[in-house]
């Protein structure tokens, strides 16, 4: 089934829930936010239950002023429990909390984390990890390998847990042969090694292994080995942490932050511009101009760490790829003919579709492979360029005619006339603007639509594997690695429901095949480029924009924030472990 918005996770993590409207939250002294604290002991356990306050620093230290970096957001973790957590914010917490043996950088690339070196075998399926030395949990005990042997085989049995078990979905054998190595067997080689790992947080055996139900397991105290330790959380309100100074691997220069949530937007970017907070991780698109013209506060965009983005659809599934069970496959014949996706294309204004419906908080796109995805984005095509004219002489070259005057072409055989079913679902307040825009640029070179927006689940059922519909709006979430996304446009997702448009290309089914098992990571980004090419050459879709992260903070508190990354995310750790007060 086609995912809609976020799912941070390919499969898995959906993020991104941000509440919107409500009440705002009372400002810090009602809502009970701690206020900046004295500087923590480094070596001090937090104490964590809800209903506890910070510790405080004890009385023979010199008392210093801590220096905590307040962020403003949407949402809340909706647990501390990494293998029941579901929404972005959660994951934030997790990253900073927890470390896992790979972490995922802006650029997209993956560095070592836990592990010093990885080693793999000849055939791709024994990976073997060696361990940093000097690695502590949050409350002095040590971690080891152990701890990572326990804590996959413990994901891989949790069949209650939402999305961390498919992480393990590869792994034949977890084994510690001594406490600094890991040797992870797989089932079969696999390319992408890094992305199954990179969000199985590392867990504390001597606290997990006593949990006799996991999926009810609060995990109030949250101890971790990150460079960030839990200090306070209160749900719907705010979390507290306590940078971990001495950490093996990060040095954080602040002494902790502070996430506080905030259900109204509005609020949210008022507590930015009184200094109530420091650095915003959203915001309506209609804030930005506000806050640009706003005295020490400074705006930020860039693909999100978590990128999506918006696609039109085309039904061009055939008739021997119609699903004999479910498939109804009632796509409107001209769509099959590249002609007329390639007009389409050409009088589809992305720019247009970007500045109003966005107001210029988006990139254009090309294909589903978004640009946040950094080396595996091909951003070497070249896009139908936006041209009426163009458009129109294609349609004429290849018999699309308008032969009764009406302002609308028919079929070269004189059959029924451009009239396309335009579909949307009716939980986005984007998609009607684009269908508008379409129609009036469509319009203009002889193709007429009859919009119309359908709830969710109507949608999704006239879409995929039906293929009851003519030109859908929707819209994707992708995982770190490009593989799921790749496999939308095969064939073999055709009748399985995660093909949207029934695409079919023989060559770009052997490439997908040929990319999941290639493990030189030059060559895979190779052949995912050449896919991408292959598909633009096509035209199953047209990617009107990829989704842009919008962000500020305060420039008169803290500097260093990491700006000029592939991605963009302030509340990511290449940002909390660099920022300093400003002097």
């Amino acid at each position: 089934m086609k995912s809609y918005w976020l799912i941070l996770l390919a499969i898995l993590l959906s993020l991104a829930l941000v509440a919107c409207g409500g009440e705002a939250v009372p400002a810090p002294e009602e809502a009970e936010v701690p206020a900046e604290t004295e500087a923590p002991e480094e070596e001090a356990p937090a104490e964590t239950p809800e209903e506890e306050a910070p510790a405080e620093a004890p009385e023979e230290e010199a008392p210093s002023e801590a220096v905590q970096v307040r962020i403003g957001w949407g949402g809340s973790p909706d647990s501390l429990n990494p293998g029941l957590g579901v929404l972005e914010e959660a994951y934030t917490i997790y990253d900073l909390v927890y470390d896992s043996m790979y972490q995922l950088e802006l650029d997209g690339t993956y560095t070592l984390e836990l592990a010093e070196d990885a080693q793999v075998s000849e055939d791709g399926t024994v990976w073997t990890f060696t361990l940093r030395d000097g690695i502590t949990f949050h409350d002095g005990e040590p971690l080891t390998a152990d701890d990572v042997v326990f804590s996959y085989n413990f994901y891989a049995a949790q069949e209650e847990f939402p999305y961390l078990p498919v992480y393990t979905e590869f792994f034949e054998s977890v084994e510690a042969p001594d406490e600094k190595t890991v040797v992870i067997t797989l089932s079969e080689a696999i390319p992408n090694i890094e992305s199954q790992l990179i969000f199985l947080y590392v867990l504390p055996e001597h606290i997990w292994s006593e949990v006799e139900i996991p999926t009810e397991f609060e995990n109030l105290e949250m101890i971790g080995s990150g460079p960030f330790k839990l200090s306070e959380y209160r749900q719907n309100e705010f979390v507290v942490l306590e940078a971990v100074k001495d950490h093996y691997l990060y040095s954080p220069k602040i002494d902790g932050a502070i996430f506080q949530t905030f259900e109204n937007q509005d609020a949210l970017v008022q507590a930015l511009k009184t200094g109530q907070v420091d650095m915003i991780t959203e915001m309506p698109s209609t804030a930005v101009v506000s806050l640009r013209n706003e005295p020490n506060v400074e705006v930020v965009s860039g693909p999100p760490l978590a990128p999506g983005l918006a696609d039109i659809i085309f039904n061009i599934t055939s008739e021997e790829n119609c699903p004999a069970d479910d498939g109804v496959c009632s796509g409107h014949p001209a769509l099959k003919d590249r002609n007329v996706r390639l007009a389409l294309s050409h009088a589809t204004d992305k720019q247009q579709i970007i500045d109003v419906v966005l107001l210029g908080l988006g990139t254009p796109g090309l294909t589903l492979i978004p640009d946040g995805l950094g080396i595996y984005f091909n951003s070497d095509i070249v896009d139908y360029e936006y041209d009426l004219d163009k458009a129109n002489q294609i349609l004429d070259d290849a018999g699309y005619l308008d032969t009764d005057g009406d302002g609308v072409r028919d079929m070269p055989d004189g059959g029924e006339p451009l009239d396309f079913r335009l579909n949307w679902p009716s939980d986005s307040s984007n998609y009607p603007r684009v269908a508008e825009i379409l129609a009036g640029s469509w319009g203009e070179i002889g193709v007429r639509t009859q919009q119309a927006s359908l709830d969710p689940d109507t949608v999704t059922s006239i879409c995929c594997p039906a293929f009851d519909f003519d030109v859908l709006i929707w819209g994707w979430g992708s995982d770190p690695d490009p593989g799921f996304l790749l496999s939308v446009m095969t064939t073999d997702e055709i009748p399985t429901g995660n093909s949207e448009t029934g695409y079919s290309n023989l060559e770009y089914d052997a490439l997908y095949l040929e990319q999941g098992r290639e493990l030189d990571p030059d060559r895979r980004v190779e052949l995912v480029h050449q896919m991408q090419e292959i598909v633009h050459q096509d035209i199953p879709y047209i990617i009107p924009y990829y989704d842009l992260a919008v962000q500020a903070f305060r420039t008169d508190k803290f500097e260093g924030w990491v700006t000029d990354g592939v991605t963009l995310s302030l509340e990511d750790l290449s940002s909390l472990a660099n920022i300093t007060p400003v002097e």
